[in-house]
């Protein structure tokens, strides 16, 4: 960890769940969350759920979310933290929310199908459709298309056909906006999320009451040795993959070869990197990934 840190990176699995996932730090949570919902959605309160859901038979994949809360009205709610990209993103979305819709189906009674709100919140440190940063910049900044809320639509009225599944991407680094200009505190929290790990004071336009706790509980000079630790394995994590990534996106680019990408892929395996990081960062199934695997006898 680099001694210029004075707060950590929320990208990493540590950092996220320090500011998100805790009991103590729900009203975080809340507080970001209702600033990205659409108009209207406002949370008050927010009980954790199991975040590993199982399908219905073995053959089922199983699924575990970053974080999973339910509000006081039985309105479900997944928090995804996405820190590199990763093919067919939009559909591992889509499939995610279906266990919560499939939970409530209520099991020996005439259930007439009545279902709760279910929200799919994905915060991206990469961007959607595009390899290119610049390009995609140069082509949404006029859109200010840094969030997008998807539901489900009539295609000809343009009427919201059915307005209890939202799915709201946050394309973190199109967010380009300085301190100056933050307007919302929308644009704060974004704000934060994309540079909390390079603050060495807290800015003076983040004064709200939320960011108080914010940057006290993201200054690693207050946390406990084990903390630190945990942290600190994060952090060497969250680098050694994008480094790979990077390095397996250049040399694919280079090259084009599977040759080259197999040799990336054993490489990353040999750091123990997971399947599904090396599957992101290559482009190569997760069975072709175990395939490599077995012939290296891991």
């Amino acid at each position: 960890m680099s001694t210029q840190e004075k707060y950590l990176n929320p990208f990493t699995d540590f950092g996220f769940k320090k500011l998100f996932g805790s009991e103590v730090n729900k009203d975080l949570l809340i507080s970001f969350l209702n600033e990205v919902l659409p108009e209207g959605v406002r949370i008050k309160k927010l009980t954790c759920l199991k975040t590993e859901h199982v399908g219905h038979s073995e053959l089922d994949r199983r699924v575990v979310y970053d974080l999973y809360c339910e509000n006081e009205e039985g309105e479900k709610f997944i928090v995804e933290l996405q820190k590199a990209r990763q093919k067919h993103f939009k559909e591992r979305t889509i499939f995610y929310s279906t266990f919560p819709i499939q939970e409530q189906a209520v099991k020996g009674t005439d259930w007439e199908f009545e279902l709760k709100a279910v929200y799919t919140v994905s915060i991206l440190n990469f961007l959607l459709d595009d390899n290119s940063l610049k390009a995609k910049k140069k082509k949404l900044k006029e859109k200010a298309r840094v969030k997008t809320t998807a539901m489900l639509m009539d295609i000809d009225s343009k009427e919201i056909f059915y307005d209890k599944l939202t799915y709201v991407h946050i394309q973190i680094p199109l967010f380009d906006k300085e301190e100056h200009e933050l307007e919302t505190l929308e644009d704060k929290w974004f704000f934060v999320m994309r540079n909390l790990q390079r603050f060495q004071n807290r800015p003076a336009a983040l004064q709200e009451r939320i960011f108080d706790k914010v940057f006290k509980t993201a200054e690693l000079a207050k946390f406990t040795k084990k903390d630190r630790i945990a942290y600190e394995g994060s952090l060497k994590y969250y680098r050694d993959l994008h480094n790979s990534l990077n390095y397996a996106r250049e040399e694919g680019e280079q090259t084009g070869e599977k040759r080259k990408v197999t040799e990336i892929a054993k490489n990353l395996l040999s750091m123990e990197l997971s399947f599904e990081d090396i599957s992101k960062g290559t482009g190569l199934s997760i069975e072709e990934i175990k395939e490599i695997a077995n012939s290296l006898g891991k």
